[in-house]
């Protein structure tokens, strides 16, 4: 039987598990909080309590998945569970950040684009991704755009009155729909490239304020108000000021090219669709 141990089992993560757990993989995922241990239970999934001992699970794990976030130190299992490695799984997942390339004033980048982060998010994924290939252990890293997908979407904000259409001149971002985040760590599953990189984001890099007024006439709400970037910096939160300070647009034929990936959902508006298809 083929066992991921997905450590730190979050919103992607899930999303992994809800493809792999109907083909008969055993899934363990790590929680620090017990609440979550039902929730996982009924995804399937057997939860496992961190900080602990998960010396059997490595033991036992054909597959790796972390998608912990780290500190300033680094990758936080990596950190505590210093026999992760000597494991002997197959294929080993980390889950990253765009961020790593830092700003390019709206260019392209692509998975040879050197790493430049100016945030510190974006400095401690690079720190993380070292950390994880000094192991040694087959490793793939997953550069991650923007994720949104069901309960991670718009609606709920503009719905409340809460949503703001920030604009910055110039500014551009990507972003990818969690079920296109599983179908290529899936696919990666099936095609290991140990050392591998790969940037997993939609085909449609566009400024955010296009998006919030797209989705708010998806609802048949007014769009919100633009808002001056400047005039709402100073209360931005530090990630929301380093998210606005980086523009770049992301390429992402690798996993077209390699995994033979065909996206789900290509741009937001057919994310978007769905969402509220979906009831969101």
């Amino acid at each position: 039987m083929s066992t991921l141990l997905s450590l730190g089992h979050g919103y992607s993560a899930r999303a992994l598990a809800r493809r792999l757990v109907p083909q008969g993989w055993r899934v363990i995922g790590t929680t620090r909080n017990p609440a979550k241990a039902e929730a996982f239970r009924s995804e399937g999934v057997e939860p496992l309590l961190w900080p602990g001992d998960l010396a059997p699970a490595l033991a036992e794990a054909t597959h790796i998945l972390c998608s912990a976030a780290p500190d300033a130190k680094g990758d936080p299992f990596l950190q505590s569970v210093p026999g992760i490695a000597q494991a002997e799984a197959v294929w080993v997942g980390y889950l990253s950040t765009t961020g790593v390339y830092g700003d390019h004033d709206g260019g392209w980048v692509d998975e040879a684009t050197p790493l430049t982060p100016q945030s510190d998010r974006g400095r401690q994924r690079v720190l993380a991704e070292d950390q994880w290939r000094a192991t040694g252990l087959p490793l793939h890293v997953f550069r991650l755009a923007g994720i949104y997908g069901p309960g991670r979407g718009p609606f709920e904000k503009l719905r409340d009155g809460t949503a703001r259409r920030i604009v910055k001149p110039g500014q551009v971002f990507s972003r990818i729909h969690v079920d296109d985040i599983a179908q290529v760590l899936e696919a990666s599953i099936r095609q290991p490239n140990p050392g591998a990189a790969y940037n997993v984001c939609d085909d449609n890099p566009c400024p955010p304020d296009e998006v919030i007024g797209y989705a708010a006439r998806l609802l048949g709400l007014p769009e919100p108000p633009a808002v001056p970037f400047a005039e709402v910096e100073p209360t931005m939160t530090p990630m929301a000021r380093g998210f606005y300070n980086e523009s770049k647009k992301v390429r992402n034929d690798r996993i077209k090219d390699e995994l033979g990936v065909k996206l789900l959902y290509p741009d937001y508006p057919q994310g978007f669709a769905a969402l509220l298809a979906g009831g969101d």
